[in-house]
């Protein structure tokens, strides 16, 4: 049997998919058998943090303990995965700049409101709120008498905790323009700081996007981002994310989801438009 560090047995099928089943329910990332390895891999860290000796010992411990629910959004903590960096797809952050920002600004024109409002559902430590902040600020619609207002959300606490302390090494850094480096980032060498301009626009807030608890605060948004989420989802938690963001959303307003994802016969509720070469979701 494959064994993981010293005398610790591998993890047999029934614990992975009881462990498997547990975290589906809470957040509704699906780990497919294919996957199995790297749920042992990283629930490995869990059990060496615990001084448990078997994953069956863990998935007990997750069941009964007195302590299963803090140990549960260390496991969260522990399987999210949280690669980004600031400018990351730049043909959506065009379609972003140059196309819905000016229709959000153009429909709203015609109403009594002056505010946009944007969510970035799983945030993760906080690069892509902050590069939609800068792009805003670049804008300059708090120029011209707009409030704008950045909600930032992901199921860790880790990541919340990193985002809102807004520093970050070189290497995140590295597809952010010239001109946002010199106006955004403070620092040198491997450390820098987001400008405190860009960082009042943004809140930070622990959402899971499976609790219609959690989401159903949250209204009136006239863009979403919610771009390489969908893909750690099955087609159910899918349909139930999708759904809480709609309701969460203005009539009319636009969705990004990630270059590999799509909605197609996951919801009819919005249309799919191109704007600048880049395919986005628009309410119905």
């Amino acid at each position: 049997m494959l064994t993981l560090g010293i005398n610790r047995p591998g993890l047999s099928n029934e614990t992975f998919l009881l462990l498997r089943d547990i975290i589906y329910k809470r957040c509704g990332i699906f780990f497919p058998e294919t996957k199995k390895y790297l749920l042992e891999t990283r629930l490995s860290r869990r059990l060496e943090e615990r001084n448990l000796k078997t994953f069956e010992d863990y998935y007990y411990f997750l069941t009964y303990d007195g302590e299963k629910d803090r140990e549960l959004q260390s496991l969260l903590n522990t399987i999210v995965t949280n690669e980004t960096s600031f400018f990351r797809d730049g043909p959506q952050l065009d379609a972003f700049r140059k196309g819905v920002v000016a229709k959000v600004v153009e429909e709203k024109s015609r109403g009594a409101s002056r505010s946009i409002k944007l969510w970035s559902a799983a945030c993760s430590t906080g690069e892509e709120p902050l590069t939609l902040a800068m792009i805003l600020l670049e804008e300059g619609l708090h120029l011209k008498g707009w409030n704008m207002e950045i909600l930032a959300s992901d199921i860790s606490d880790n990541v919340l905790r990193a985002a809102a302390a807004g520093v970050y090494e070189k290497y995140a850094l590295r597809n952010t323009p010239e001109q946002y480096l010199r106006k955004y980032f403070n620092g040198q060498g491997e450390s820098y700081t987001v400008s405190r301009k860009a960082q009042d626009l943004v809140r930070f807030r622990k959402i899971n996007l499976m609790e219609s608890l959690e989401t159903r605060m949250i209204r009136g948004m006239d863009v979403v981002f919610c771009r390489n989420v969908l893909i750690y989802f099955d087609d159910a938690s899918k349909k139930k994310a999708i759904g809480h963001i709609y309701d969460s959303m203005e009539k009319g307003g636009y969705l990004f989801v990630g270059f590999s994802e799509s909605l197609h016969n996951i919801t009819r509720l919005f249309r799919p438009v191109s704007i600048e070469r880049s395919v986005v979701y628009q309410k119905i």
